[in-house]
């Protein structure tokens, strides 16, 4: 966008420069945020006045799913979401096209929900290889919002014949060499941010028909592998790639009672080593893993061992009350939720190098299970000592809609407003928890640290998530209610790129948005011809197909690789 445009006066939040200041100004030119200009005469384009409102950098949204195959699969399996729907939408402009909502709204409305709330930029957790190029189209389609991705990787046979043959081989740094060669063409091949470890060998072993793998040495049939050699491997070589995002992981035992144990243990595992622990609060539970009624939160230990480690974040995947969709690449988790609920599933993509399971559920306040579920994830909102830590999300849609943010934001903000809640669970619940004793509050500041800098800055996104100089303009402004939930679920103004895209609370104009991808060249042909040989023996498609291609990585923004620490970013 050309011109100058002033934001005067509001209160601006920016954590990344330590700035929660009023009244204060922000300078825009050409879609990117400016210093000041020195000379007073210079007049903009356009003024907003935002004397009275809080004024922050666009949300970030580090853990989603509104993309690709799963996405897919489960508009497919749920047809009653928009039989009668009533947000059934018509296009607003020539710009748009109509959609409908459920739980998992189409490209359009997805795009239009996300920055009618005030966040400008979302990454879907977990693509399938094979369905890179769709994930690409569809997000493509997913207007006033900058996107990414994260390709699956834990349980690509390719990986785990080399990790295989690499237990009988004397040198351990031929294995790095090819792991790290195998991630290289993973993210290029895909054009995406990093890569996802959802049950590591777990769903390699369930597409067999296998007992569950529960324990990090468990062995992989037919390849004899462990999680934790998976584990170390990825991380090891997203680390030495400078991967924008470290490894995302869905660890063992998702949901299940005591899993907790498994979650300290991949922690220890993998000590020294950045990791970004997924949904975290499904993988905080105590009980017995035979009683699925006997769960309760265990969250202490495992706060303790992120405050301790710098280079660990995690996201939250909060569940909230109400219906929504199950959505998940861990197929052996949903095959059994199924099994549990009754409800009706689809257990699908088996050939996309990974697995996918979907179904309905209805997260209700007053089952005790569900109550624990949703106080074990304000736990560890509550219990992190540093917000930079921890990003806020629902893992949308399992935990709940990412239109349920307002809801979450006040749960933290307002700690009457979570008792109240409270005494509406199940007594038990109390007894399950500690969520009663604990009465931190979320200042403004942090909340802008877990819904923006923090998932802008595990993301490698050095141009999101603030508003210093050289960041893109992407901008909400919110109008100051003690009711917080209506504060921000309806900002008055958002910018995206320096554009106003929502004026006076509602979505007033058009903005594609960008995809991104980690910035590397495009692999040699000699680190690509093991590779190569691989596919056109076991693969079921055609090699050519493996690539986007280089009409859809073009149009890409590029992030470079990560250089620092996640503390040392932090403090530059």
């Amino acid at each position: 966008m050309s011109g100058l445009v002033k934001i005067a006066g509001g209160r601006v939040i920016d954590p990344l420069h330590g700035v929660d200041e009023e009244p204060r100004d922000v300078w825009i030119r050409d879609g990117r945020i400016i210093a000041a200009p020195e000379d007073p005469a210079i007049r903009p384009n356009r003024t907003i006045d935002a004397r009275g409102y809080v004024v922050m950098p666009g949300g970030v949204d580090v853990h989603c799913h509104v993309a690709g195959a799963k996405v897919d699969a489960s508009r497919l399996l749920r047809p009653e979401e928009r039989r009668f729907e009533a947000g059934q939408s018509s296009p607003a402009s020539g710009d748009f096209s109509g959609g409908t909502m459920g739980s998992c709204p189409t490209a359009t409305m997805t795009g239009r929900l996300y920055a009618g709330m005030g966040y400008t930029t979302v990454n879907d957790a977990a693509i399938a290889p094979v369905g890179a190029y769709l994930a690409h189209e569809e997000l493509a389609d997913t207007p006033l919002v900058d996107r990414g991705f994260l390709t699956l990787a834990g349980n690509h046979r390719y990986l785990l014949e080399v990790l295989s043959q690499g237990a009988t081989e004397a040198s351990a740094a031929s294995v790095d060499s090819r792991v790290e060669a195998f991630v290289r063409w993973l993210v290029w091949r895909t054009g995406s941010l990093g890569v996802k470890v959802v049950n590591p060998g777990g769903i390699e072993t369930w597409k067999q028909g296998r007992p569950r793998i529960s324990a990090l040495d468990d062995q992989v049939p037919e390849f004899g592998v462990s999680p934790r050699m998976i584990l170390e491997s990825l991380c090891k070589a997203s680390a030495t790639i400078g991967l924008p995002h470290p490894v995302h992981l869905h660890s063992l035992n998702l949901g299940l009672p005591g899993n907790h144990a498994t979650t300290a243990e991949t922690l220890r595992a993998l000590s020294g080593l950045p990791v970004h622990l997924a949904h975290v609060q499904f993988h905080s539970y105590g009980g017995d893993p035979n009683d699925p009624a006997s769960l309760r939160a265990d969250v202490e230990a495992l706060v303790d061992l992120v405050n301790d480690r710098p280079e660990i974040s995690v996201d939250v995947g909060q569940v909230l009350f109400g219906a929504t969709t199950v959505m998940t690449a861990d197929g052996a988790t949903a095959q059994y939720l199924g099994g549990l609920t009754k409800r009706k599933l689809l257990l699908d993509h088996v050939e996309l190098e990974t697995g996918c399971g979907v179904m309905p559920i209805e997260y209700r306040d007053k089952n005790l299970v569900h109550a624990v579920q949703w106080a074990t994830g304000l736990e560890w909102f509550l219990r992190t000592e540093d917000p930079w830590q921890v990003a806020l999300s629902t893992d949308h849609p399992n935990g709940a809609s990412f239109t349920a943010y307002p809801e979450l934001m006040a749960l933290l903000a307002d700690a009457g407003y979570r008792r109240e809640c409270l005494e509406r669970l199940p007594e038990s619940v109390r007894e399950r928890t500690a969520i009663r004793d604990l009465s931190r509050e979320y200042s403004l500041s942090e909340l802008a640290i877990v819904t923006r800098a923090a998932p802008a800055r595990m993301l490698g996104f050095a141009h999101k998530g603030h508003l210093g100089p050289g960041a893109d303009a992407d901008i909400t402004i919110y109008q100051p209610d003690k009711d917080l939930r209506r504060m921000f679920a309806m900002p008055r103004w958002v910018l995206k790129g320096g554009r106003v895209i929502v004026d006076d609370t509602e979505i007033r104009a058009f903005e594609p948005g960008t995809t991104h991808r980690f910035d590397q060249p495009r692999p040699d042909e000699e680190t690509l011809e093991p590779i190569r040989r691989w596919w056109q023996r076991s693969a079921t498609t055609a090699w050519e197909t493996a690539d986007i291609g280089d009409h859809v990585r073009s149009r890409l923004r590029t992030i470079a690789p990560r250089t620092l620490g996640q503390k040392e970013a932090r403090d530059v």
